[in-house]
């Protein structure tokens, strides 16, 4: 069955990556929203908040002052999700199974200005971002008992972000999530099978067919996946077959950054305001496996749906049977594509 036909009945997609599977319905773009509307955020911050437990030189909620830096600034986590001292302790009665998980968290400032976030940053400042991010995976991963490192980012108030400050966090910890063991699986049942990268020849496909490209330089490409959850749901691949991104060079780190500034750019323009967002890289894990059947890439998750005031939420048949959406992927990569690369706030100064 062609797209242009699934664009028009409710059917479902298969997400190569999971195993997973997405109810689409598109003919119910046209019901009528009398749900709940999130307030619009504001651009109107100062660039140092007093206040702020993130901004250089304020003492965080912990206790600890932050030094006056100057750019990105990483530091452990003063309430830590996971501890490295934790007892390797294991819990077995009956059906009821438990053990204890060792880690370290990180929080991650994009940046000393307050007012900053990353579509409002220079591609310059967001490429110190990415080195930091090298160097986080890489010292991390290479610890004893850390097989995976999570870098992730909460963008928004209704995402649960609690600070305001550009910032984004680092878990790593001695199990491997479920997320990238699922994923794991099933690259390397393909690899297994062909040899080459799942998402390398998928993302061929989707270059072929241009159905969902959203942006595109020499060395990434931002999509629509074909099985995306999220309305407007974006992944970032390298062109180049990369299990993590400690292997990307200097002109592929500088790409990377500047896909990063476009996406992000394209969502606070699709509805004019600060877009909110869940973003994480997923790479191979670090317990010591080549894995040469991982292709690292970049998810971005977005809830607003129809305006800067209407989110998706998952509820009722997605929370009890599968995910759900209402515009396809096609629409949505369209949508993207047309909006310009320049942050509306300045075009409005033009």
């Amino acid at each position: 069955m062609a797209d242009n036909q699934l664009n028009q009945i409710p059917h479902r997609r298969y997400n190569i990556l999971t195993g997973e599977w997405v109810l689409v319905s598109p003919h119910r773009t046209k019901r009528p929203w009398q749900g709940k509307q999130e307030k619009l955020p504001t651009l109107n911050k100062p660039s140092y908040d007093k206040e702020c437990y993130l901004c250089p030189g304020n003492v965080r909620a912990g206790g600890k002052t932050n030094p006056n830096y100057e750019d990105v600034f990483s530091f452990v986590n003063d309430f830590s999700a996971l501890l490295p001292d934790t007892e390797a302790q294991s819990y077995n009665e009956g059906l009821l199974l438990g053990e204890g998980e060792t880690g370290i968290c990180k929080v991650v400032c994009f940046s000393p200005d307050h007012s900053l976030t990353l579509p409002q940053m220079e591609v310059s400042e967001i490429e110190k971002v990415v080195l930091l991010w090298q160097k986080e995976y890489l010292e991390l991963g290479s610890m004893n008992n850390i097989n995976h490192v999570q870098i992730f980012e909460n963008k928004g108030a209704i995402m649960g972000c609690s600070n305001p400050h550009p910032h984004g966090q680092i878990w790593a910890q001695s199990s491997v999530p479920q997320e990238v063991g699922k994923k794991t699986i099933h690259q390397k049942e393909y690899w297994k099978k062909h040899q080459r990268s799942l998402l390398g020849d998928y993302l061929k496909q989707e270059l072929e067919l241009e159905e969902r490209i959203v942006a595109e330089n020499d060395h990434f490409v931002a999509l629509v996946p074909y099985w995306a959850v999220w309305p407007y749901e974006m992944i970032v691949i390298p062109r180049k077959h990369h299990q993590d991104i400690g292997q990307m060079d200097g002109k592929e780190k500088k790409a990377f950054a500047e896909m990063i500034k476009t996406v992000t750019t394209k969502y606070d323009n699709l509805f004019e305001t600060s877009f909110p967002y869940s973003s994480g890289i997923h790479q191979r894990p670090t317990e010591g496996e080549e894995h040469a059947e991982w292709h690292f890439h970049m998810s971005f998750y977005p809830p607003l749906l129809r305006s800067a005031t209407v989110k998706k939420f998952m509820v009722g048949y997605e929370m009890f049977a599968n995910p759900q959406r209402d515009i396809t992927a096609e629409q949505a990569a369209q949508t993207l594509a047309q909006l310009p690369t320049e942050h509306y706030s300045k075009m409005d100064s033009h």
